[in-house]
């Protein structure tokens, strides 16, 4: 929401001790915006690779649940994601936040490729999830600088064949999603 010029104006012109007990009313109602101060302010951005290590290992310890159904994969997968765009959410980790997705769905393809196997009606909504992140991982890497993206053509493709050789290939081929990056 803009602010009007005017109201602009009146906020800057408070007293110090008005502005600050408002300001500190307001950061305790956004959880996402006291995060991100805790993290700029108190642990001056220097946090980075213990978060996405953090993560890694979440993403780690859920993909060895015994799940047997594609929906629960689905559902550990997406709450996992959400943990990702927290995090690149706070910590403006854009890179971090590509790595970690990718990291993701290697992690799930690879331990669940029997139960992803083959395309059923229960598998419908998982293949779609499936294709619909890897473009989006793919748009990420695409937008990196050429530099970054050597880093991650082997994990790339190998999401990719993971991608195409599931129940996820209908809506890959759909979605034109290459079957090599480079």
């Amino acid at each position: 929401m803009a602010l009007p010029d005017q109201l602009k104006k009146a906020i800057i012109q408070m007293p110090v001790k008005e502005k600050d007990k408002l300001l500190l009313r307001l950061i305790t109602k956004d959880k996402t915006l006291s995060d991100r101060l805790y993290f700029e302010l108190l642990e001056d951005s220097a946090t980075i690779p213990e978060r996405r290590e953090e993560i890694t290992n979440r993403i780690l310890r859920t993909s060895k649940f015994n799940q047997n159904t594609p929906g629960w994969i689905l559902m550990d997968m997406r709450n996992l994601s959400g943990d990702i765009s927290y995090h690149v959410k706070v910590t403006k980790d854009k890179i971090g936040g590509v790595e970690l997705n990718l990291f993701l769905l290697n992690t799930f393809l690879e331990t669940y490729a029997g139960i992803l196997k083959t395309y059923s009606s229960k598998a419908d909504t998982c293949a779609l999830y499936i294709a619909k992140k890897a473009q989006t991982i793919l748009n990420g890497l695409n937008k990196l600088e050429e530099d970054y993206r050597v880093d991650y053509v082997k994990d790339t493709n190998q999401m990719l064949r993971h991608v195409h050789a599931l129940c996820s290939k209908m809506y890959a081929r759909q979605m034109e999603i290459p079957v090599e990056w480079e």
